[in-house]
């Protein structure tokens, strides 16, 4: 059952970094990068919310709902 567990784990974390690679965005205006989750469906950003706090506190990316 652990073991189990732990591959839920890592799996929605490789999710989540896969996730960040392909939808990370440096903004012109203030030169910082951001995640951007789509605006519909909404499930994705409540999905990966948990480990964009921790990914926004490790290193500092941040994170946005739609285009800026």
């Amino acid at each position: 059952m652990k073991r189990f567990l732990l591959a839920i784990l890592v799996l929605y974390a490789l999710g989540y970094a896969v996730f960040r690679s392909v939808n990370a965005e440096v903004w012109a205006e203030d030169g910082n990068a951001y995640v951007i989750y789509p605006e519909n469906p909404l499930a994705v950003y409540y999905l990966f919310r948990p480990l964009s706090y921790l990914d926004g506190y490790v290193t500092g990316m941040r994170s946005h709902i739609g285009p800026h």
